[in-house]
């Protein structure tokens, strides 16, 4: 139990850190939307894709699973930033870019899971 916690523990820093990094460099107020946590979830949603494409063919130990699928993509990843966002976009009058991030982010989502998968099927 101990070392399943610290592998959450230390894939969750490390995906925060990551994140933080990717919204100070992307997240611009010359930007109409928020790219860089467009850009942390949309590479989270390929990272666990491909985790469960490997876990489909039980190529991916728990372990490694819990590090990188619990652990990084969850602290990679933030559904309450982008809600955050999104509903900062939207009461800015910025509707149609509003609209759009939303759309974009859910409908790019569940294509780089599906590229994920894709790629953890064709590569082993």
């Amino acid at each position: 139990m101990w070392l399943n916690t610290l592998l959450v523990f230390l894939g969750g820093g490390l995906g925060s850190v990551l994140r933080y990094f990717l919204g100070f460099y992307f997240n611009s107020s010359s930007c109409w939307i928020p790219l860089g946590t467009l850009l942390a979830n949309l590479l989270a949603c390929f990272t666990l894709g491909y985790l469960a494409g490997l876990g489909t063919k039980n190529m991916v130990s728990p372990s490694h699973s819990l590090l990188i699928g619990a652990g990084f993509c969850g602290g990679f990843s933030t559904f309450s930033t982008f809600s955050k966002e999104s509903l900062s976009l939207l009461q800015r009058e910025n509707l149609s870019w509003g609209f759009f991030y939303l759309g974009a982010s859910l409908l790019l989502g569940l294509v780089f899971v599906r590229l994920g998968i894709f790629s953890a099927d064709f590569f082993h």
